[in-house]
C-alpha cells in the first residue's frame, strides 16, 4: 500500500497535466504492444513461407508455389507470386527482380506503421510535462506573491515541487516510448533484411531453374 500510495500522491500533486501525459503513455504502450504482436506474427509468418517455397522453386514446382503464395498473407509469399507470375511472362533476370523489388517496396510501409508515433508522442510527453511546470511556477509565484512574508519561502518550495511532477511524469512517459520505438526499429530492419535475403535466394533459385530447363530442352532438340 506505501508503494501505491506515494504513485497516487505524487499524481495527485503534478496538477491537471498528469491527465493529458497519462493518456499519451497509454495511446504509445497500446500501439508498442500492437506493433509488437504484428513484427512477431510477421516473423513467424516470413520463416514459414521460407522453408516451404524455396524447395518447391529449386525444384520447379511453381504450380504448388503459386498457391501457397496465393493462400498465404505473408509477405514472402507475396513477393514469390510476383516473382513466379513476372517469369511466366517475361523469363528475364531483370524483370523477375524488378518484380520482387516492387513487393519488397510495398512490404515496408506496412511493417512500420505506426512506429513512428512512439517517438512523436515521447516528444509530446516531454513538452506536456515542461508545460505543466512551467504553468505550475507561474502560479506558484502569483500566489506567494500575495502569501505572507514569513511562509514566502516554505509555499514557494512547496509550490516548484509540485510544479516539478508534471516534468518527472513527463520524462518517465517518455523513455519507454522511446525505447518501444527503438525496439521496434530494429525488429523492423531485421523482418525487412530477411526477406530480401529470402529474395535474392527465390530470385536465384528462379532463374538457375529456367537456365537448366532451357538447357535440357536445348539438349533434347539437338538429340
Amino acid at each position: 500500500m506505501g508503494t501505491y500510495t506515494s504513485i497516487t500522491s505524487f499524481f495527485q500533486s503534478g496538477g491537471t497535466f498528469m491527465y493529458p501525459i497519462a493518456f499519451v503513455l497509454a495511446i504509445g504502450i497500446a500501439i508498442a504492444i500492437e506493433r509488437w504482436y504484428f513484427l512477431r506474427k510477421s516473423l513467424y509468418a516470413n520463416q514459414k513461407a521460407y522453408t516451404e517455397l524455396l524447395p518447391l522453386l529449386r525444384s520447379m514446382n511453381y504450380d504448388k508455389a503459386l498457391q501457397y503464395a496465393n493462400n498465404s498473407k505473408s509477405a514472402i509469399a507475396r513477393i514469390v507470386l510476383a516473382a513466379v507470375e513476372t517469369m511466366q511472362a517475361s523469363p528475364r533476370r531483370d524483370d523477375i527482380q524488378s518484380a520482387m523489388q516492387e513487393g519488397i517496396l510495398e512490404t515496408v510501409p506496412r511493417l512500420s506503421k505506426r512506429t513512428n508515433y512512439l517517438s512523436i508522442l515521447a516528444n509530446i510527453s516531454t513538452l506536456l510535462g515542461l508545460l505543466g511546470t512551467i504553468i505550475g511556477l507561474i502560479a506558484a509565484f502569483t500566489a506567494v506573491a500575495h502569501a505572507d512574508p514569513a511562509d514566502k519561502a516554505t509555499l514557494l518550495s512547496e509550490s516548484i515541487s509540485v510544479a516539478m511532477n508534471t516534468t518527472a511524469f513527463g520524462l518517465i512517459a517518455a523513455i519507454p516510448l522511446l525505447l518501444f520505438h527503438s525496439l521496434l526499429q530494429n525488429k523492423t530492419v531485421e523482418i525487412v533484411d530477411s526477406i530480401e535475403m529470402a529474395g535474392v535466394k527465390f530470385l536465384n533459385a528462379i532463374v538457375k531453374g529456367h537456365t537448366n530447363a532451357f538447357a535440357a530442352r536445348m539438349s533434347d532438340s539437338r538429340s
